[in-house]
């Protein structure tokens, strides 16, 4: 695992040694932000579920001007901070289920969200839901949503404007919906 591109592109950030864990794939993650490369510089960046915290470090990596990690999991965050001290990179982590960070987030806009939550846990739906009711989303932000392919997601209040598929794995790109 390591990032693909930017300041600290080629940098490996620390391997994963928790089941719990699942990080997306360097081939995945290089895409995504191919793809958004105009959209991450200088983005304020929400990393929401952020596991080992790999695609904010890359967010980062290519130009985002801030990234706010959350993560309910202990061990997902103290993983998101012994990464980002590996590089020496300053951020905000929050160690707290997605509803209530959310919720401390009111008022903020985030121009990216990364929602990449554990893939059966069903949060996909609930995530978006509140994302729209504490109105953390920039009105011309996007939300980049990776999922197992044969999940189903209602994505309202947003609206897909476009979608890839990696295999096993979708990521969904979501905006406001009119």
């Amino acid at each position: 695992m390591k990032v693909t591109f930017g300041k600290y592109g080629g940098r490996k950030l620390i391997d994963n040694t928790f089941e719990h864990i699942r990080p997306t794939a360097d081939m995945v993650k290089q895409a995504v932000f191919n793809k958004l490369a105009d959209k991450i510089i200088d983005a304020k960046v929400l990393d929401l579920f952020c596991g080992t915290g790999a695609l904010g470090i890359e967010a980062l990596s290519r130009g985002a001007k801030e990234v706010v990690f959350v993560d309910k999991d202990k061990r997902s965050i103290a993983f998101t901070e012994a990464n980002l001290k590996n590089l020496k990179i300053e951020a905000k982590t929050i160690n707290n289920d997605f509803e209530i960070a959310l919720k401390i987030l009111k008022g903020q806009k985030f121009d990216v969200i990364i929602l990449d939550p554990p893939y059966k846990g069903g949060f996909y739906e609930k995530a978006l839901e509140n994302i729209a009711k504490f109105d953390v989303l920039e009105e011309d932000g996007i939300i980049i949503c990776e999922h197992d392919k044969d999940i189903k997601i209602d994505f309202n209040p947003f609206e897909l404007f476009d979608e890839r598929g990696y295999g096993i794995k979708m990521v969904s790109y979501l905006k406001k919906g009119n």
